[in-house]
């Protein structure tokens, strides 16, 4: 995460094996931030249309900072 992630940002989320078919990257927009500690935070994404019809859901939470890359 090389640049301070914000509300509004645009982002790419990365869902990893343990989603089996729907492992990869989505895209979709932070909404909210919950601080869990000095140096980490709970980023909540809202999924753009085409991730929530893979995924079935609309939103996600991402703690892992190598799992969240702010876009555009």
């Amino acid at each position: 995460m090389s640049q301070a992630i914000q509300v509004g940002d645009r982002v790419r989320i990365r869902l990893d094996a343990k989603f089996g078919e729907r492992e990869g990257w989505y895209e979709g927009t932070v909404f909210k931030i919950e601080p869990y500690s000095e140096h980490r935070s709970f980023y909540w994404v809202e999924l753009d249309e085409k991730a929530r019809s893979v995924l079935r859901i609309k939103e996600i939470s991402v703690f892992n900072p190598r799992n969240i890359q702010k876009i555009g």
